[in-house]
């Protein structure tokens, strides 16, 4: 009785958060201490299921990169790979893949937020397709989004653990990447094909990229029009510091490479090293380097205090906190027994497959994420499937979906679209994403589980 009662709390949790604005972790701490007493886990227990190493991952990431933000670091990031391109306008397209693919895989959940209030400007002065652009960069921020350091491969690698899987970290990174750009290279060749043509590169001054026309001050404002500055108000009076090109003082002031954003990439480079040479933890190591750099310029950085992505927190908490709970009622063995009761574990995990991606599309990738990986274990226990696949391919059927418009950054791309027609260019999302739900699960069914089955 106990594990239909577990069930219940846990698609009514999902249900309630997708309709409402309610996060499903708070719902999840709820049914978690509800259903662990009715299960007769004492609230120590519950307790002790906190992921308190995902806790500090995810604030010290997050934190890091708002500093990174506010202070201009990731402004002049930007402009130096502009620099870099050229202008072309195939090159900066996949520039912005490119870009939004290293914010996410360094822990920037915000990648797209980051990155798109310049990309589809740039793509409605340029001539870029909108569409190619949005989801261009969306496909380089989700082909990332397992990263070793990130939330979601932290969030995976630990469900995993605690069902008593190993899965290689950067195999799990390597392969959703890799899929993501498959997408991402079909669909450039589909809508920018036309980018590669060598006259549509000439240099008649609207037809090529200039750096002084897309860097606008991504530091201090994550949305909106970013060709006029910083929202402070003050780049007109400290815009010019030489008069080397007094007519862009907003591209000057992006490029400049002052000690305060010195110090933040020489601490972005010391995590990434850290992290992967040395196996030092990465949400310490960026809760350590945030603090230094709050100590060096505390008034400059309390703005990237508001980038600590709280939601993500309570509901990476508040779900993997009720797994626990529904691990030790049994509820998990029970539902991959009736999972396995289909005869074919390759058919299952198509099925699941493709009502994760649908789920995902239109609710929280995490939280769908958290509840199929419980599901799948049980399945995986009864054999002819390879574990480590399941799991790379319900990561990637969760994540891949978020081109929707309805995913946060799906979201973000739309209202910064520059296009006359809003609800038509929503239309065109919601199109791509219907060919993305169908489409991914039969990929990696074909490409992932198939080859790796028993």
């Amino acid at each position: 009785m106990v594990q239909v009662l577990s069930l219940i709390a846990l698609v009514g949790l999902f249900l309630v958060a997708t309709l409402t604005p309610v996060n499903m972790g708070l719902l999840a701490f709820v049914a978690a201490f509800a259903i662990g007493a009715a299960s007769g886990i004492s609230l120590d227990d519950v307790f002790a299921a906190f992921p308190g190493d995902t806790f500090v991952l995810i604030v010290g990431i997050t934190l890091l990169f708002g500093i990174a933000r506010a202070n201009g670091t990731i402004d002049l990031v930007v402009a130096g790979a502009l620099r870099l391109v050229r202008g072309r306008r195939w090159a900066v397209v996949w520039l912005m893949f490119a870009l939004a693919g290293v914010l996410m895989a360094l822990g920037s959940v915000l990648a797209v937020g980051m990155l798109a209030p310049i990309a589809m400007p740039i793509a409605h002065r340029y001539r870029i397709n909108p569409l190619l652009m949005g989801m261009m960069l969306s496909h380089g921020a989700l082909g990332a989004a397992f990263s070793p350091i990130t939330v979601y491969g932290a969030f995976t690698s630990d469900m995993a653990a605690r069902a008593g899987l190993h899965i290689n970290a950067l195999l799990l990174f390597a392969v959703v990447f890799a899929l993501n750009f498959l997408f991402a290279l079909v669909l450039f060749l589909v809508l920018g094909r036309g980018l590669l043509r060598r006259e549509a590169d000439a240099a008649t001054g609207t037809d090529r990229v200039t750096f002084p026309d897309v860097i606008g001050g991504t530091g201090s404002q994550p949305s909106g029009d970013r060709t006029a500055g910083t929202s402070t108000g003050r780049g007109t009076a400290t815009a010019v510091p030489r008069t080397t090109a007094p007519e862009v003082p907003a591209a000057d002031r992006a490029a400049e490479v002052t000690p305060i954003r010195l110090l933040t990439l020489i601490g972005l480079v010391g995590l990434v090293v850290g992290a992967g040479v040395f196996r030092i933890d990465v949400g310490v190591t960026a809760l350590v380097i945030a603090a230094v750099l709050l100590l060096v310029a505390p008034q400059r950085h309390k703005e990237g205090m508001t980038d600590i992505s709280w939601s993500a927190v309570l509901l990476v908490s508040g779900m993997m906190t009720y797994m626990a709970v529904l691990t030790q009622n049994r509820t998990l063995a029970e539902l991959g027994d009736a999972a396995g009761a289909l005869g074919s574990p390759l058919l299952a995990a198509l099925l699941l497959c493709l009502v994760v991606g649908i789920v995902s599309a239109f609710g929280s990738s995490l939280g769908t994420l958290g509840i199929a990986l419980p599901i799948a274990f049980p399945l995986i226990e009864q054999g002819g499937i390879s574990a480590v696949a399941l799991v790379l391919a319900l990561a990637f059927c969760s994540t891949v979906v978020d081109v929707s418009p309805y995913s946060t950054n799906g979201v973000i791309v739309l209202a910064q679209a520059q296009v006359p027609d809003k609800q038509r260019f929503q239309r065109k999302m919601l199109g791509y994403t219907g060919l993305v739900v169908a489409g991914a699960p039969l990929l990696v069914w074909l490409t992932v589980l198939m080859p790796t089955s028993v």
